[in-house]
């Protein structure tokens, strides 16, 4: 992978240099710009990212807003539409653009650009940028995935959560974008929602818990003006999903926590929903209605690797009140972590893949831990949801893998359809990532095969912060624990603490 980008400067281009950058393959950018008057220029400045990449389509976001934090809410923008134009092209001096455009940010929606770009080739890099006035954006780097089908022999790509701003510099994020990967998950609490300061200088906008449309705006302003974050972005295509703290801790569908009125909750819901999707590069058409989104969604990779997104939030049964490992309400059947219509797609997406690996990126362990009771956010609080999900691991999925964060530390395990047979075999595998800052710097312990009691659990690491890479070929899967030296400072170096692997065929966690 090349060096990253200088996706950070700012370009005012002039009628001469817009000529110079017309493309002979499309119609290029006019020589004078679209007007937009009143607009104050670095708009620019939450950066670019791209999104959900299929084999011929790519989603291209951006968002103006030239005082992003203003506390409005509005980014210093007018309340009214501009026009923002983009181009995507085969290389990073866009003397070959294949796709341009225009597309209306709306005040309705913070100004942001969900640019859905179709007609590209299958399994090729791209460069893309927007122009807004005479300003033009920071340079992306993006991919689309390999054709349906399409022999594919190799796929790299990291996961990450939790990226708590007042607790840590985002050194993870600035490794992260030098990682020469095909494309990067989030697995959720992208914000947090809380009003924390922290004691790094990095405390929470606005400085009190988040509610209202402008409260949640500005936070989210604040993250993306990370220039790490946005270099990470920049980078490679992600795949996001939401875990709690983009809404409330530990909300379960129409449940919050502490118990608040419905009304009031699903009011609450609906304007994070909004500004969740206004700000990722999710596609248009994914946009909520009230407090209702449909996030989980399936990716696939050429023969290599199908993905399933999960969504294990907005449709799960209220977490259960019991805490002891034989909690009875944990057992019930009729409760379930994804709900009919989510399970039911899960379940025949694994069963009808031909994909070599298939993967599912959600939020919450899916492994028993014993040793800490009973973790009723956690699948064990879902008990016949999770073992519906490994009899269909057991039965009808090649190669189950599944990548998780959420809980602030690293494991590595197998997945088991009896937790109670020590001997049971595998069934799947499971990584957990640990925190890219929640947290701050912890005191970093480190044990493999931690507990006799439970082979399944191969790898615990507490105290360190960081992300996963995963690089999948056809014979096997290895993932990398990458961990920072620290993330209360604002550089640090990388290095990978543990490696696992997964052969094709042979379900469970290996040294690697």
């Amino acid at each position: 992978m090349t060096s990253p980008l200088d996706r950070r400067r700012f370009f005012v281009l002039g009628g001469g240099t817009a000529a110079a950058l017309a493309s002979t393959q499309v119609p290029a950018w006019a020589a004078k710009p679209i007007r937009n008057v009143g607009i104050p220029r670095e708009p620019f400045r939450l950066g670019v990212a791209s999104g959900d990449p299929l084999p011929d389509r790519v989603v291209l976001w951006t968002r103006l807003a030239p005082e992003p934090l203003a506390l409005d809410g509005r980014g210093g923008m007018p309340d009214r539409q501009i026009p923002v134009q983009w181009q995507i092209a085969h290389d990073e001096s866009f003397k070959h653009v294949v796709r341009a455009g225009t597309e209306m940010a709306e005040p309705a929606s913070a100004h942001t650009v969900h640019a859905d770009v179709a007609g590209l080739e299958p399994g090729r890099w791209y460069y893309y940028r927007f122009r807004c006035g005479s300003s033009l954006s920071p340079v992306g780097r993006t991919r689309t995935a390999p054709a349906p089908g399409a022999a594919v022999d190799q796929l790299a790509f990291a996961f990450a959560s939790c990226q708590n701003y007042p607790a840590g510099y985002y050194t993870s994020h600035a490794n992260l974008a030098n990682e020469d990967l095909d494309v990067a998950f989030h697995l959720g609490d992208y914000i947090y929602e809380g009003g924390g300061q922290g004691g790094l200088g990095r405390g929470h906008l606005p400085s009190h818990e988040i509610r209202s449309l402008a409260d949640y705006r500005v936070r989210h302003a604040q993250y993306r003006g990370d220039g790490n974050l946005q270099d990470a972005h920049a980078a490679f295509p992600w795949i996001v999903t939401w875990d709690d703290h983009e809404v409330e801790n530990n909300w379960a569908d129409e449940e919050s926590d502490p118990d608040t009125a419905r009304e009031e909750f699903l009011k609450r819901r609906a304007t994070a929903f909004q500004v969740y999707w206004e700000h990722m590069p999710i596609r248009a058409g994914r946009r909520p209605t009230g407090p209702d989104m449909t996030l989980h969604r399936g990716f696939t990779f050429g023969d290599l690797a199908s993905f399933n997104v999960l969504d294990t939030r907005q449709y799960r049964s209220d977490q259960p009140a019991c805490r002891d490992a034989d909690c009875a309400e944990a057992f019930d059947p009729k409760r379930t972590m994804l709900g009919d219509e989510q399970e039911a797609w899960l379940h025949g997406r694994l069963r009808g893949s031909s994909s070599k690996w298939n993967v599912l990126a959600q939020q919450v362990p899916m492994f028993e831990d014993p040793n800490v009771g009973l973790p009723a956010d956690k699948w064990e609080g879902y008990r016949a949801s999770r073992q519906r999900l490994m009899d269909v691991f057991a039965t009808a999925t090649r190669n189950p893998v599944v990548v998780t964060g959420d809980v602030h530390r690293n494991f590595a395990a197998d997945l088991k359809t009896d937790w109670d047979d020590a001997d049971a075999p595998a069934v799947g595998s499971e990584f957990v990532g640990t925190s890219m800052s929640s947290g701050g710097d912890g005191r970093s312990a480190t044990k493999h095969n931690p507990d006799p009691d439970n082979p399944h659990i191969k790898f615990e690491n507490t105290g360190d912060r960081g992300y996963v890479r995963v690089k999948l070929s056809r014979s096997e899967l290895r993932s990398d624990y990458r961990v920072v030296d620290t993330v209360e400072r604002p550089e640090s170096g990388v290095r990978t603490l543990a490696s696992f692997a997964v052969e094709a065929g042979n379900p469970g966690v290996q040294r690697a």
